[in-house]
């Protein structure tokens, strides 16, 4: 009997690969049998996060910058030149900028919206064609709790995350006779190397404030990637346009 968990020989694309929760996915999809090709603008790191997979002769990367959104088509036809059709899509690159609102202006908002939403679409609308994706392929588009719950200092991180929440809807509707799977997980606070320097750079009043918030405390960034297993693999067949929150507790209060 087949594995429907299985990510067996599947040539599967994660951006943000070089840290947090897309190095982790990329690491935990080699452990699942996939080919990944890794996607970020770091190549030191890029080559590290290469160096914890199973099997790292198998993989490979691409260091490009996403605001650059015009290169993303030639990426993707150099992709399946070199290794055949794409099978999964794994966007998890993002960047935040924490500013109060009378300081944000329209270049903040475009450059967030560029790199957590607009390259993702971008990467989507080239796997809409028949000969860059194939039928039966899965997508998963990192979003944030942020797209439904609010915070002070987030508006264009914030409006970001929750346009790839309502977008998936709409792209699940056309790709649903592909048999294409389209979804967002939603995290809450999860200890990336980045969160990490955050939480210790706080009182310990901050500090318990902020995680109190969590009733099953902190997440790690596996529990995420674990969710992104799932939602890559046959066994999510029957789920599509849907956005799962994956934040311990924290939107059930």
């Amino acid at each position: 009997m087949m594995n429907p968990f299985s990510l067996e020989d599947k040539l599967i694309i994660v951006t943000g690969a070089s840290s947090g929760i897309g190095r982790q996915c990329a690491i935990d999809c080699s452990k699942m049998g996939a080919i990944v090709v890794l996607i970020a603008r770091d190549e030191e790191r890029l080559k590290e996060t290469i160096a914890q997979m199973e099997y790292p002769e198998r993989h490979c990367y691409y260091s490009i910058d996403l605001s650059d959104i015009d290169q993303i088509r030639l990426l993707v036809d150099n992709i399946v030149s070199a290794n055949g059709k794409i099978d999964a899509y794994v966007h998890a690159a993002g960047i935040e900028k924490t500013l109060p609102l009378k300081f944000l202006s329209s270049d903040d908002y475009k450059s967030v919206f560029t790199v957590n939403a607009l390259s993702a679409f971008e990467f989507i609308r080239c796997f809409s064609s028949r000969k860059n994706f194939n039928n039966g392929g899965r997508i998963v588009l990192i979003s944030s709790i942020l797209s439904i719950v609010g915070r002070g200092g987030v508006s264009a991180y914030a409006a970001s995350k929750g346009a790839m929440v309502s977008a998936v809807k709409a792209m699940a509707l056309e790709l649903a006779p592909r048999k294409i799977c389209i979804n967002c997980i939603s995290p809450g606070t999860v200890r990336t190397p980045l969160m990490e320097r955050f939480l210790s750079s706080l009182s310990k009043e901050d500090y318990e404030k902020r995680i109190s918030g969590f009733p099953l405390g902190v997440g790690e960034v596996t529990d995420i990637s674990r969710t992104c297993l799932f939602l890559l693999s046959d066994a999510s067949r029957w789920i599509t346009g849907q956005n799962i929150v994956v934040d311990g507790g924290y939107t059930a209060q």
